[in-house]
């Protein structure tokens, strides 16, 4: 492990925006291999998306470098909520759905980062237990009103107000690493660019209680931005969830093979674990041979290997696969449903029909005439065969269960026709 530079790497990766103590860090990494750090994450979702991964990616780094990851679930805090990045108050959770969320978030963790040098914990653990008076007593006598003000989290808010409890949780997160530091020898917190003052107060109220030598870095990532400068993680669907449920793994894979030439070099500095030869030479033939997208596929590849596994991987590239061939008779009804979520979609009853009549009752084709003329000319696939004649049946209940007919008009443009009785 000494001979490997993480804080190098990050750089070299672009990762790093802000950090309290470079040179105490840098020191410390040199002479000490027991730092253990943490990222933490509030239940207010049953899923993260590839939005809140990117400081657990960093998190992640730390673990294959050989260092001890902490990750936080915030039970105590998720009853508030973090005013980070919002401008209204969070509508509150029920204690019912904070617990089904700490458990889906929980094995979305054990999925990522195994179990090997690694744990989480529940700020609930400590957080329940405080009375009013020992928050006031114990801790909110260290914070200053017009120093908590002066944060930019709070500060973007004033203008439409911002409630005493969303106020108060830079205090709760500051407890969170002050618990950490001295019950779990956690040294440092990692988080994106709008956790910088949550970070700080956190090491300012360590070392207010346990003195100023006490070792607590802080480290954020940069806002992650694509070329044409919109914010990372959106698709034209919404948010990139890491759950198969929400975003199944081809519609993952599909996220990140249609990256951008000019964000894919850092997307793969970010969200993959390739050496930095491998990365230098994925983005000189991002230069020299942009048309075969090698850089998009290593990227789709690896990232959803390591979110959805070696089996969520091929289902993922088998679907693309078939859909660009045409050769779709292998496919599963749950993965046709994957592959052509997004495309366009009709109805047709369950009886047999004529194909010209099939496709302009499903208005694929706009006259029986351009119907004909398509499927004379070869241009017409039912569910993954090439039909020429006109007088050929449509019959639903010859493919996937009865539920789809997938008609293909030319090389790849699909329609996606369910069945109705």
């Amino acid at each position: 492990m000494a001979n490997f530079d993480i804080l190098a790497d990050l750089k070299w990766r672009g990762a790093i925006n802000q950090q309290t103590d470079e040179a105490g860090l840098t020191k410390y990494l040199q002479e000490y291999d027991d730092l253990a750090l943490y990222c933490g994450t509030d239940p207010t979702g049953d899923s993260l998306h590839i939005g809140h991964l990117i400081p657990f990616m960093i998190l992640k780094r730390f673990q294959l470098a050989g260092y001890h990851p902490v990750i936080v679930i915030g039970g105590g805090t998720g009853t508030i909520g973090d005013p980070s990045g919002r401008k209204s108050e969070r509508v509150l959770l029920s204690a019912e759905k904070l617990h089904e969320n700490e458990v889906a978030l929980t094995k979305q963790m054990e999925k990522l980062f195994g179990t090997d040098n690694f744990e989480i914990v529940n700020n609930a653990e400590w957080l329940d237990k405080l009375s009013l008076i020992e928050f006031l007593r114990e801790y909110g006598k260290h914070f200053q009103v017009n120093n908590m003000i002066n944060k930019d989290v709070v500060a973007s808010r004033l203008e439409n107000g911002i409630s005493f409890t969303e106020f108060s949780y830079q205090i709760l997160q500051a407890i969170d690493f002050y618990q950490l530091n001295k019950n779990y020898g956690v040294q440092m917190q990692i988080g994106g660019s709008d956790q910088w003052g949550n970070i700080t107060a956190g090491i300012d109220l360590i070392h207010k209680l346990m003195g100023p030598d006490r070792q607590a870095f802080g480290l954020t990532i940069p806002l992650m931005l694509k070329a044409d400068g919109t914010k990372f993680g959106k698709s034209a669907g919404g948010a990139v969830w890491l759950d198969p449920e929400k975003t199944s793994p081809y519609e993952f894979y599909q996220f990140w093979i249609n990256q951008d030439d000019r964000d894919v070099v850092k997307y793969l500095k970010y969200f993959t674990f390739l050496s930095h030869e491998e990365i230098d030479d994925l983005a000189e033939q991002v230069k020299t041979e942009p048309w075969k997208r090698t850089a998009q596929k290593t990227l789709a590849r690896e990232v959803t290997k390591f979110v959805h596994g070696e089996a969520g991987l091929k289902e993922a590239e088998m679907i693309t696969d078939a859909l660009f061939s045409g050769d779709i008779k292998d496919l599963s009804v749950k993965q046709i449903e994957q592959g052509l979520k997004s495309a366009p979609a009709a109805v047709a009853p369950s009886q047999s029909q004529n194909i010209v009549d099939f496709l302009v009752n499903t208005k694929i084709e706009s006259s029986k005439r351009q119907a004909r003329e398509d499927v004379t000319n070869g241009a017409i696939y039912v569910n993954g065969d090439r039909e020429q004649s006109v007088d050929f049946e449509v019959d639903p209940s010859k493919a996937f269960d009865g539920k789809y007919v997938i008609i293909r008009k030319g090389k790849r443009k699909y329609t996606l026709v369910t069945i109705k009785d």
